[in-house]
């Protein structure tokens, strides 16, 4: 999986650069905004966002409450942009993610946040868009231009700006030391090799991804590139969630893919995957825990928080070469544009 033919493999290969440039290029952004909400100490953070913005958006979730204890809501786009309804906000922070920055949905409802009094804060690769515009802050992710439909760097610094940011925040050093480390260990982490998990998809056109915690943002982002890039049928579930009816249809042979990190929820992806694979799946984990499920190699970041962003790194270089091994072009999915604008 060396090939530099697309657009998104070249993009992949460019995400430790492109995060090594946003942490040096932002840090002034992202110490004037962490400064303002400690001052503000909001009660509660919500967040705008849709596609692969919005996995971004729920990896945070699991972030800020893992680490500073407070509870995240994503906010649906259409209560401001479709039902013209402004919601109490008076004690919040407002997190939107965009990566071109210009969706009227996205940016209604940040222009909605901040009437309401919310602290807002807009994470793009377009400076000057009109989501900065709604913001108080903007953090430009300073990623480049993106080619390729697929989002991937983009994607990945969205994460690390949100990350990046709760670090200063929270004061947390370990979680600091761990994202100024993340060039280094995304760079690893591109290098895995999943090619054994393409040949063994042959055939198949519908699969599970498994995931939980911040690993199960990671599963939701996973599932779909699946869709975008491969036409397969991919649904993402928690481990925990899989066996409330989902589980029904994972025939002998079905494939699942269990997104496990190096947090407290490994046991519990990793005992799902084994547990599926027993019952005749055909399972795939990125774990060392012993049992049925064939292990995939993985990058680690030293910290449960950004663990599993190594994990989409990985899969980015194994999906765009699957796309490529079933005859499509990754850089272009059918009935997709790069940007995409919803009321």
């Amino acid at each position: 999986m060396t090939t530099n033919q697309t657009h998104m493999r070249r993009e992949v290969d460019e995400i430790p650069q492109v995060v090594s440039r946003f942490l040096t290029e932002a840090a002034p952004t992202l110490d004037a905004a962490a400064a303002r909400l400690r001052e503000v100490d909001p009660s509660v953070v919500v967040t705008v966002a849709r596609g692969s913005s919005d996995h971004a958006s729920a990896y945070l979730k699991y972030a800020i409450e893992l680490t500073l204890g407070l509870p995240v809501a994503s906010i649906g786009p259409s209560i401001a942009s479709i039902y013209g309804k402004d919601l109490r906000l008076s004690n919040a922070v407002a997190i939107a993610i965009s990566q071109s920055g210009k969706s009227p949905d996205i940016v209604g409802m940040a222009q909605s946040a901040r009437r309401s009094g919310a602290t807002t804060i807009a994470i793009t690769n377009t400076a000057g868009s009109p989501i900065a515009e709604a913001s108080d802050f903007t953090i430009d992710l300073h990623a480049g231009l993106e080619k390729s439909v697929a989002a991937t760097k983009s994607f990945v610094t969205s994460v690390v700006a949100g990350l990046a940011l709760l670090a200063r925040w929270s004061g947390d050093a370990d979680l600091a030391r761990a994202v100024a480390a993340l060039p280094e260990s995304l760079a690893k982490a591109v290098t895995c090799d999943w090619s054994e998990l393409i040949t063994a998809l042959d055939g198949h056109n519908a699969l599970y991804v498994l995931g939980r915690g911040p690993g199960f943002a990671i599963a939701n982002e996973a599932a779909l590139k699946f869709k975008e890039t491969c036409n397969i049928q991919a649904e993402s579930y928690s481990a925990a969630e899989v066996m409330h009816g989902p589980v029904a249809i994972v025939t002998p042979g079905y494939p699942v893919l269990g997104l496990a990190a190096r947090d407290a929820a490994e046991a519990s992806v990793a005992d799902m995957a084994h547990k599926l694979a027993g019952q005749g799946a055909l399972a795939f984990l990125t774990s060392t825990r012993p049992g049925a499920a064939k292990p995939l190699p993985f990058a680690t970041t030293g910290h449960p928080i950004t663990d599993p962003l190594a994990l989409i790194v990985s899969f980015y270089g194994f999906v765009e070469a699957l796309s490529r091994h079933r005859g499509l072009n990754p850089d272009v999915p059918p009935a997709l544009k790069k940007v995409t604008e919803t009321v």
